[in-house]
């Protein structure tokens, strides 16, 4: 079995030493070497990895990125490092960031979406205030087949023209599909939405969504804490690749 040793002042690790350290597997090391996470290792005359402290950097930096970013961002982000192309790394971050940002005005747009709730109209459409399912699809960026989806999970409630059959969304509805848009796009499932909007329709007011948002709220800040960290631990990892 290999062992730790020091060849010309540079100390030696076996994948096993880096695979401890961080709970992993050896297996799982070597595929982040073959995925280009890993500099590629020095071998020994019996073809053995051989890592160094820069492997054991490259590693730490990559395992604090994947919470921000997600694995296959980190791994592309690591990847370009790699390769001597910080620059593409660096526009994958500001990716990130960008799409953290967008999140956070999505949440605001479903706050203040909230706030101005106003009990549920009757059955009759508000004048003006219907949609068809077409353009209703068109404002939200998203296919009709999706409204229909919702609708059979009982996220909307669009009610039948009785001359022509269409369904006709009333600005109630107009105001489901937008949450249940919103949502989504905050990560939540049909499953989790519909309970919520029943709740919303029923309390007309802001109070069942609360704790929901507040679970969001905090997952974005987590999010933006991780990207502090992992930003921290690849600005080590570019240093000591310079060195």
């Amino acid at each position: 079995m290999e062992k730790n040793l020091q060849s010309g002042g540079r100390t030696r690790l076996r994948p096993v030493d880096l695979a401890r350290a961080h709970g992993l597997s050896t297996q799982a090391v070597r595929n982040y070497e073959d995925a280009g996470i890993l500099p590629t290792a020095d071998r020994t005359p019996h073809g053995y990895r051989t890592y160094t402290p820069l492997h054991a950097s490259a590693l730490r930096a990559f395992l604090a990125l994947v919470p921000g970013h997600g694995h296959r961002t980190a791994t592309a982000i690591m990847r370009a490092v790699n390769e001597s192309e910080p620059e593409d790394a660096f526009r994958l971050i500001d990716q990130s960031h960008t799409q953290l940002l967008d999140d956070r005005r999505t949440l605001e747009a479903v706050e203040r979406a909230l706030r101005d709730l106003e009990p549920e109209p009757g059955p009759e459409p508000a004048p003006g205030g219907s949609m068809f399912i077409g353009p209703l699809a068109g404002r939200l960026g998203i296919r009709p087949a999706t409204l229909r989806k919702w609708e059979r999970a009982g996220l909307v409630r669009p009610h039948r023209d009785p001359a022509t059959g269409y369904r006709v969304y009333t600005e109630a509805d107009v105001r489901d599909a937008l949450l249940a848009h919103q949502l989504r796009r905050g990560g939540y499932l049909l499953e989790q939405i519909a309970p919520l909007i029943t709740q919303v329709r029923a309390a007309g007011g802001l109070e069942p969504l609360e704790d929901a948002l507040r679970d969001w709220r905090n997952r974005l800040s987590a999010r933006g804490r991780a990207l502090l960290g992992g930003a921290a631990e690849l600005e080590t990892y570019l240093r000591e690749r310079d060195q």
